[in-house]
């Protein structure tokens, strides 16, 4: 038992700070270590901002004042320092203070050092072959147009790396030049196969990628002759791994099996949607990949940064393209035939709202943007949304539960999801009048009046549900989205799509009452929303501007959901807010990774 005892200070836990209870905790562990109140102080803001998503508060310069903490001057800074509790990184501290004059809690330091110099070393290590341009040619069917130009580069350039990243929004071809990346690889293995794992930090966004990559391998079966056919069935595209299966989370000692004692078998990891990959998973991702492995992270850098601590993929990308070694490619061409969104996210990705309305006016037959500035305009915008939705094939009629009907009822239910993926209502918010749980409560309220449904059912033909936590026995993951379907017998099975052991799509069903922890699926948060595509997405932003969740990143991630169709709810000035509010989070990452030695 410690000798310790938390020392109680009415001034510090009684400020006008926006601490939380454990920000609040941490204040307490500091005065009751020795700290000083200064100190104190110090950590709880620096708790804070790790729940922001910083891995570390600046402390001069132009970074000082985030989350509203006071500026230290240089008569604090230099106090600071001199803390029992504070050191420079080289040996354990509960708090750090870099060359920089960056305070970090120790964690936080570790990992980011840790990162670098992986990174650092695994660019160091690359040994880049010279592309074989008759190779490149035939994985892209002799197209050498100016739309593929990148794909052919990231293809030519992945042999040898040790790490790669590419990064593109939404229709620029990632999975299919993710697809040639790994033929090409294959090919220069010299008859070896290699093996090959993807993953990525959902599970929705796992079983998309899946569903892509098989969806790729089959147009290129047709395209490519029979000698590839052995180096096309090497690249998976049956099981879904997240993050956490992939590296072997365990709960009971929250921590991952695979590690550098215990790394990945596999010659290429494959990392989609790694803008949502925080910083001390990338750390466990770096320690598991063997050294002479391949890493490729996958992902859209202008999209949403994790919900943890971090922004990885931005770092990474800044810092690749201010240091260039051929490790990094940008894809920019969007092959989509509906291309009339493309303005439109591009106008979101570069904070213009003038040029995001001329967008929107050129492509009004396929995006609107509704003026929601209260609960009476949502209210009317919830009613002419769900008419269209309750219209939609998500109630269809199974055939009886027997071998025979197996896979007939599994297809149904893919149809039915794949029919409630036309269209998704996306929300900035969880919580309040504007946020997703509020916004399930009143659509499914009104489509039980429009389906005739008792008001007071829980459980109904056609309900969506949102998984919210991970349940690795049911393999039912956070992010998961099932459809509620009736039995001839009127029993009730909640169906969510998968793929069977032939790599094709199909479903799997569940008892209401055996599912992990769910919400509402007809409204989520646009976080939620990442790695998800929909014909038609709707983006609702609350109307107040100065909203601390409004964000150029969120906006973007919500508009880029939508294939074919988009629809903005919010006022003007919530529009400028969040077009005028890029996410940087702080911590020393980028800048490390360009510094010769990588830490301290």
């Amino acid at each position: 038992m410690s000798a310790y005892r938390f020392v109680p200070s009415p001034l510090e836990l009684t400020t006008d700070a926006p601490w939380r209870p454990l920000d609040r905790a941490v204040l307490r562990w500091t005065l009751g270590h020795g700290g000083s109140p200064l100190l104190a102080k110090m950590a709880a803001w620096a708790s804070y901002a790790d729940g922001e998503g910083d891995t570390a508060l600046p402390l001069s310069g132009d970074g000082p004042g985030r989350h509203g903490m006071p500026r230290p001057d240089a008569e604090a800074l230099a106090a600071l320092r001199t803390e029992p509790l504070v050191g420079d990184g080289h040996v354990p501290t509960p708090y750090v203070i870099d060359a920089d004059d960056r305070f970090y809690l120790w964690r936080n330091h570790a990992h980011e050092v840790a990162v670098a110099n992986a990174v650092r070393t695994r660019r160091a290590a690359a040994v880049p072959t010279s592309a074989d341009e008759a190779l490149i040619d035939t994985l892209f069917h002799g197209d050498r147009s100016d739309a593929v130009q990148r794909q052919r580069e990231a293809v030519a350039a992945v042999a040898g790396r040790r790490l790669f990243v590419l990064t593109g929004g939404p229709g620029t071809g990632k999975t299919t030049t993710v697809l040639r990346m790994l033929l090409a690889l294959q090919w220069q293995a010299a008859g070896a196969t290699l093996s090959i794992q993807v993953a990525a930090p959902t599970g929705k966004a796992a079983q998309r990628l899946v569903q892509s990559l098989r969806q790729g391998k089959q147009a290129l079966a047709a395209q490519l002759d029979e000698g590839w056919s052995s180096a096309l069935a090497a690249i998976p595209d049956s099981e879904a791994l997240t993050l956490h299966r992939l590296l072997g989370y365990d709960p009971r000692r929250n921590r991952f099996t695979c590690d550098a004692a215990h790394p990945l078998a596999a010659d290429v990891v494959v990392v989609d949607e790694a803008s949502m990959v925080d910083l001390a998973m990338l750390r466990a991702l770096l320690d598991a990949v063997r050294p002479e492995a391949t890493l490729v992270l996958v992902g859209d850098a202008d999209q949403l940064t994790s919900v943890a601590a971090g922004s990885v993929l931005m770092d990474l990308v800044s810092a690749f393209e201010a240091d260039p070694r051929g490790d990094l490619v940008r894809l920019e061409h969007s092959f989509r035939a509906e291309r009339q969104l493309v303005p439109i996210n591009r106008a979101v990705r570069e904070g213009d709202g003038c040029a995001l309305r001329e967008a929107m006016d050129a492509a009004s037959e396929d995006a609107r943007w509704r003026e929601v500035a209260d609960a009476a305009a949502l209210r009317r915008a919830l009613a002419a949304w769900c008419e269209p939705l309750a219209a939609l094939p998500i109630r269809p009629e199974l055939p009886p539960r027997d071998e025979a009907n197996t896979e007939a009822r599994a297809a149904i239910a893919v149809q039915g999801l794949r029919a409630l993926a036309q269209r998704q209502l996306l929300s900035a918010l969880r919580e309040d009048g504007f946020g997703a749980l509020a916004l399930n409560g009143w659509i499914e309220q009104r489509l039980k009046q429009l389906w005739s449904v008792p008001p007071d059912r829980s459980w109904y033909a056609g309900r969506a549900v949102l998984v919210t936590r991970n349940d690795y026995a049911a393999r039912l993951y956070n992010g998961d989205v099932g459809l509620c379907l009736a039995e001839p017998d009127g029993s009730l099975r909640v169906w969510f799509e998968t793929v069977d052991e032939h790599g094709r799509a199909s479903a799997r069903s569940f008892a209401p009452g055996t599912l992990p922890p769910h919400e509402g699926g007809f409204a989520i948060t646009v976080h939620k929303s990442q790695g998800s595509e929909y014909d038609l997405a709707a983006v609702l932003l609350p109307p107040d501007p100065e909203h601390r969740l409004l964000s150029r990143q969120l906006l973007y991630t919500g508009l880029s959901r939508a294939r074919r169709q988009v629809e903005l709810w919010g006022t003007g000035e919530a529009v400028a807010a969040a077009l005028d509010r890029p996410v940087q989070r702080a911590g020393g990452l980028a800048a490390r990774l360009l510094r010769e030695d990588g830490g301290g």
